[in-house]
């Protein structure tokens, strides 16, 4: 779901921050309605032919907020009020507030290596190649580059090489928990200006002290709470439930003095690093779509020796971007080629650059020169199909950071079995093995404009067809790919018929699929068969209690999680988690019920232990626990 573009300018968070913490308490409790009044077009933005914009407030109060070069507020002076109060008053901080969060720091460009004797310089980087930071859930997981890493579905395990940090990163870390925790403890519901800002403050102190990874976590976790309390399409709780659950945790570990993996600190730019020659095929392209308005292309490939690489193009312009995309030249050394050609082709790059997460650069001394494409059923792609899925999956549930740049392409072949509502279920291929199970395909963008729904719902009608597919594993869901592209089995009757230019496999979000596509003598049903796919490992435990008492207080704060507390319910609750084997959830469970409800007074009835810390740690405790069990789960329906 996209939603409209904001008429007001993104704002550096400490600008906000600090435009809150001027306020005096009594204006504080009316910046919340202010706020939601500015949001809501009252006072109307006026746009000004110097780009400056202005809103009024009565005859003698007028806003007027100027956007840097960057079309960002990023400094206190860019933002001014007429009023007496003026810059300590409500009208200034209401339209700041109303305002989209800026990013903190954008992407580092990649250094530009000096073209060789012989050699002559590419062109210089398409202006606006590289997306703002935070284009969204969607463009972060689709083109593992973009933006801040995602929040982690569980903590990292320590590794051996641990960093000591220094006093001032220890504060920082310190301070952004105790804020984090007064966060959690209030809830979305009272999650307003004034907590937000108190984390955002927080955040900015850790940026300035080298915590990047911190203040993205942040910032993540204050625009989860704006949508949660503008009632935004795009919230859902389980994402604001795993931004507080990255957040405590990275601020724990950090607020310790010792992080045992360098990560925890983060990176603030990306740094990319000289690639050498390298030999690159496309195996598929994969449409971007954000839900802040980003779209564009990424085209997934593959080197000699399995590593993986991507070339992306995502910028401002929503769905129209996402579909042209497709079709775009490929800025990378000069390369006369688009992205529907690379995704079939390949490249020799000389003096190439590559982020950490394979994404290639396109520094001036860049160098490509196209190459024939190999097919699925040549190296070094077939390697991608010979892997058992099961086996796939659980090495990337096993791997220390799997989020960090999104789960890795996955290749299998499959036979169709039917429909399960909007899912496409399919049995994989195995040669002496018992049966496998069932998979469900679902589609890797939900938009009704790209073609990834139609598609799946035409292989649906035809039961039987054999099918190669290669997409991305939903670590969330079990048994759950997204598939990106699909192509013929080899040696296979009953499988799809593709036309000689496409080079045996279809990208699933560019392309229709059409009758003659499949196999001759076989007409689709009518209706696609339904399909009872059978008990779901992860819906069906009972674990979804815990998760119902975490996102909870998430919700309602810990007032709404002690409510759970009294009486004998959490007795009856937590029984089936025993009784299932998930006594440690249980137990987890139990305990933080129970010191949500633990407020010790003194005999004047003023609270003892005013502090959230042990509170968040309880929470902290039976989320982290969780998300293990939940992945657990989902590496056992894989297999």
């Amino acid at each position: 779901m996209s939603t409209a573009p904001s008429p007001l300018p993104p704002v550096a968070p400490e600008v906000l921050a600090e435009a809150v913490e001027n306020l005096t308490a009594r204006l504080r409790k009316k910046l919340d309605a202010a706020i939601e009044g500015c949001a809501g077009g009252t006072p109307a933005a006026e746009r000004a032919a110097d780009g400056s914009i202005g809103f009024r407030f009565g005859e003698d109060a007028v806003v007027t907020l100027r956007p840097g070069p960057g079309g960002a507020v990023t400094a206190a002076e860019q933002a001014v009020c007429s009023c007496l109060l003026a810059p300590r008053c409500l009208h200034r901080a209401a339209v700041l507030g109303a305002a989209p969060l800026a990013d903190a720091a954008p992407p580092e460009p990649e250094p530009a290596p000096a073209p060789g004797p012989d050699s002559e310089p590419g062109p210089d980087p398409e202006p606006g190649a590289d997306p703002e930071p935070g284009a969204g859930a969607a463009a972060q997981r689709a083109v593992r580059a973009e933006g801040p890493a995602p929040a982690q579905s569980e903590p990292a395990p320590a590794i051996t090489a641990a960093v000591a940090l220094t006093p001032a990163q220890t504060a920082a870390a310190s301070a952004l928990w105790r804020a984090a925790a007064e966060a959690l403890a209030a809830g979305a519901t009272a999650g307003g200006a004034v907590v937000q800002a108190e984390l955002l403050r927080a955040a900015h102190t850790a940026r300035l002290a080298g915590l990047p990874r911190a203040e993205a976590a942040t910032l993540r976790l204050v625009r989860g709470l704006r949508a949660a309390r503008e009632r935004s399409g795009t919230h859902r709780l389980a994402d604001l439930t795993a931004a507080f659950r990255e957040l405590l945790y990275v601020t724990a570990v950090l607020a310790s003095g010792t992080a045992a993996d360098p990560a925890l600190a983060g990176s603030t730019r990306r740094a990319y690093r000289p690639g050498g020659s390298l030999r690159v095929h496309g195996l598929c392209r994969e449409p971007v779509l954000s839900a802040t308005g980003y779209g564009g292309v990424v085209t997934h490939l593959l080197a000699a020796d399995g590593g993986r690489y991507s070339v992306s193009d995502v910028r401002p312009g929503g769905l129209a971007r996402a579909k042209g995309a497709g079709s775009a030249s490929v800025a990378l050394g000069g390369a006369v080629l688009d992205h529907a050609g690379l995704a079939r082709g390949g490249l020799r790059i000389a003096g190439a650059t590559v982020s950490p997460d394979g994404r290639l650069g396109a520094g001036r001394g860049v160098q490509a020169t196209p190459l024939p494409g190999v097919r699925w059923t040549g190296e070094p792609a077939a390697a991608l199909f010979a892997r058992p899925a099961a086996e796939a999956v659980a090495a990337q549930l096993a791997d220390p950071d799997p989020e960090a740049a999104g789960p890795a392409l996955l290749g299998c072949d499959v036979t169709v079995v039917g429909a399960a509502g909007e899912d496409l279920l399919v049995r994989e291929i195995r040669t002496g093995e018992a049966p496998a199970p069932l998979l469900r395909l679902r589609a890797a963008h939900p938009h009704p404009e790209l073609p990834h729904g139609e598609n799946l719902r035409r292989i649906a009608a035809h039961p039987g067809l054999a099918l190669r597919v290669l997409g991305r594993p939903d670590l969330d869901r079990a048994a759950t790919l997204r598939p990106l592209a699909v192509g013929p089995v080899p040696d296979a009757e009953h499988t799809l018929r593709l036309p000689e230019e496409w080079f045996g496999r279809a990208d699933l979000g560019y392309e229709r699929l059409q009758g003659s596509h499949f196999p001759p003598g076989t007409a689709p049903a009518a209706a696609p068969r339904s399909v009872d796919p059978g008990p779901d490992p992860l819906a069906d435990a009972p674990l979804w209690r815990v998760r119902r008492l975490l996102e909870t207080g998430v919700a309602g704060g810990r007032r709404a999680v002690a409510e759970t507390s009294r009486g004998s319910e959490p007795l009856a609750a937590y029984g089936p988690l025993r009784r299932a084997g998930f006594a440690a959830a249980a137990e987890l469970a139990t305990a933080l019920a129970a010191e949500a409800d633990r407020r010790p007074r003194d005999a004047f009835g003023r609270l003892t232990d005013p502090s959230a810390d042990d509170y968040a740690r309880a929470w902290l405790s039976a989320a982290t626990h969780l998300a293990a069990a939940e992945r657990s789960l989902v590496a056992a329906s894989w297999a």
